[in-house]
């Protein structure tokens, strides 16, 4: 089992990057949100980013060219002809994933790999919404995806081998390090992560810092490249709760309670960089 053509669907922050990244591993790709403008918006970001990179010297401009005539937006889920995989990059809830999962399963042939970028979510269980559990695969990449290297591959308890091994390949044709870890809450970057987010945001819930000096004394007293409210504004503050939300029912553990206060900024739609304010207010709003 090879892939070479992929459906990615969710043309946000995640799903642009795994379309680019899919692109330059020389896989045909289909890009798939449920508006066109935010597929359009995603194509555009793509091309700036290559851009980018041509003008910094690391891909020729006839390199970028051919990236970007592997990328096409579609405007349905149904590819006639289908495709070898489908990544779903869409919310972190397991009602809207587990539906659209149902529905891949509907209108793909099970030799489809059904791979999902979730960042929580137990694989095993959306894998539960198919008819064809042994295809279904967690490929959880890092933000933002074209730079970093890291993909978090996770098995559910039926995915099988070939499914496992052919997209562990495509994943090194990404130009990532796969880690295989196993179908646990938060698997092992989030369920570590997270809860050093939340208790930053405790730290400035119960008074004892400002956000600027958490982020100061993380920065320059532990060497973290962005402090963790800066890096929970760039996750985006409602991903944070849904993954603290996750850990919280699937350990059962009160360490795992998601902070008031980050509750209450996603209530108030202080999202973060995508909503133009969370911890930190920016000029503009990145969608």
């Amino acid at each position: 089992m090879e892939i070479g053509s992929i459906l990615v669907v969710g043309a946000g922050q995640m799903g642009s990057g795994i379309a680019q990244v899919s692109a330059q591993a020389e896989c045909e790709v289909l890009l798939y949100d449920l508006t066109e403008e935010r597929v359009q918006r995603a194509l555009a970001s793509i091309s700036s980013h290559l851009a980018r990179n041509v003008a910094k010297g690391r891909i020729t401009e006839e390199q970028r060219a051919e990236i970007l005539s592997r990328i096409h937006g579609v405007n349905s889920l149904r590819i006639a002809g289908g495709v070898d995989c489908v990544i779903e990059a869409v919310t972190e809830k397991l009602t809207i994933k587990a539906a659209l999962f149902r529905e891949l399963d509907a209108v793909y042939s099970e030799e489809t790999v059904l791979a999902t970028n979730t960042s929580s979510i137990s694989v095993t269980e959306l894998a539960a919404a198919t008819q064809h559990p042994e295809r279904v695969i967690g490929m959880h990449f890092m933000n933002p995806v074209p730079v970093l290297k890291l993909v978090e591959l996770i098995r559910g308890l039926q995915t099988s081998a070939e499914v496992f091994e052919a997209t562990k390949r495509l994943t090194e044709r990404m130009g990532k390090l796969p880690v295989e870890v196993n179908d646990y809450p938060g698997f092992v970057s989030n369920r570590i992560l997270m809860p050093m987010i939340n208790e930053a945001i405790y730290t400035v819930y119960e008074g004892v810092a400002s956000p600027e000096a958490v982020d100061q004394v993380m920065k320059l007293g532990m060497n973290h490249p962005m402090g963790p409210l800066e890096l929970a504004d760039l996750i985006g503050l409602d991903t944070c709760l849904a993954i603290m939300e996750t850990l919280h029912v699937g350990f059962g553990d009160s360490k795992y309670r998601p902070c008031p206060l980050l509750r209450s900024y996603v209530h108030a739609g202080w999202l973060g960089r995508k909503s133009g304010r969370g911890f930190y207010r920016y000029e503009t709003a990145v969608r």
